[in-house]
């Protein structure tokens, strides 16, 4: 089956990337899921508008009326953003059956770089990734994310992993699957609203064309996906120790309610901006807005390397 049937590539998107200038995927979970309205809504215009300042074509991806919708138009984004948890949330395994019922679904991180490579994508920002939940051993809790990683070759900028999973195993799985961990300006892999988790990434990086011509050769040798951890700035950051005090409750909370699956990660960010007063939501978009800006300077570096893409290869 041709997946081009499924794919609906906003014509800017589709005219930069037959240009071969710079094109940043999005992911739209964020807007459905990861935030409350109308603050998503202007976390969405933002990150948008921080790619273009840098040189880039936005693309932000979500499931609409049947397709795969590639770049999104402001009415788009607002029926996402108001729409919010009545959404689906699209990971791999939902992606048939929400195309062939027509619903609404947001695009987790693993459906978003599917997305990105179908219409010829190479560079995606997000917020940060899935990974192990915190129980895994019992529980068997790992993102479809890191699968997709392994899998996909599109390149994922983010603020490192959710500081509400484990970071260690997260990595440990990565490592499995092959997929490079690389640290933007640093050696500590960050954990999402704090600067480091105490981990360390495979290869430190500080400029952006030498981080490009590692992708050019890791994504255009088939070797799957990459993974940029960029640091929250620190004016934004939490303290690592006050913010892991609020995730050991809501996963108390959680567990007190039988919060599982798909519902625990929203779950746990909406006790976390209870607990922090609204601070986990400001620096939150704080560092969407940061790696958005990166992605948008690696993607032109990296379109500077690579012949131009072919929009919606199927």
């Amino acid at each position: 089956m041709n997946v081009k049937s499924y794919l609906s590539i906003a014509p800017e998107v589709h005219a930069a990337l037959a240009e071969g200038r710079a094109v940043v995927a999005l992911e739209s979970t964020i807007i459905t899921h990861g935030m409350p309205y109308p603050q998503n809504l202007e976390m969405a215009g933002k990150v948008e508008a921080e790619i273009r300042a840098h040189g880039a074509i936005p693309a932000t991806v979500a499931i609409m009326d049947g397709k795969f919708r590639v770049g999104l138009e402001d009415e788009d984004l607002e029926r996402l953003a108001s729409e919010g948890h009545s959404a689906a949330k699209a990971s791999r395994r939902d992606i048939a059956a929400l195309l062939a019922s027509g619903e609404l679904a947001g695009t987790t991180v693993a459906t978003t770089m599917m997305a990105a490579n179908y219409a010829g994508i190479k560079v995606f920002a997000t917020g940060g990734i899935g990974g192990v939940h915190r129980g895994a051993e019992s529980s068997f809790d790992i993102s479809a994310d890191l699968a997709e990683l392994g899998r996909t070759p599109v390149a994922v900028v983010c603020a490192g992993a959710k500081s509400i999973l484990d970071i260690a195993k997260t990595l440990e799985v990565l490592e499995t699957h092959g997929v490079p961990v690389l640290g933007f300006g640093t050696d500590d892999f960050p954990a999402f609203w704090a600067r480091t988790s105490g981990l360390k990434v495979d290869r430190r990086y500080d400029n952006v064309a030498d981080i490009a011509r590692m992708l050019a050769l890791q994504l255009g040798l088939g070797l799957g996906g990459a993974l940029i951890a960029n640091p929250i700035p620190a004016e934004e950051a939490l303290e690592a120790t006050e913010i892991e005090k609020h995730i050991s409750a809501a996963i108390a909370d959680a567990e007190r309610e039988g919060v599982s699956g798909k519902k625990l990660t929203p779950f746990l960010l909406q006790r976390i901006f209870e607990r922090t007063s609204g601070k986990s939501l400001t620096a939150n978009i704080a560092l969407v807005e940061n790696n958005a800006r990166v992605a948008a300077q690696i993607a032109v570096a990296l379109a500077a390397l690579v012949p131009p893409a072919r929009a919606g290869r199927g």
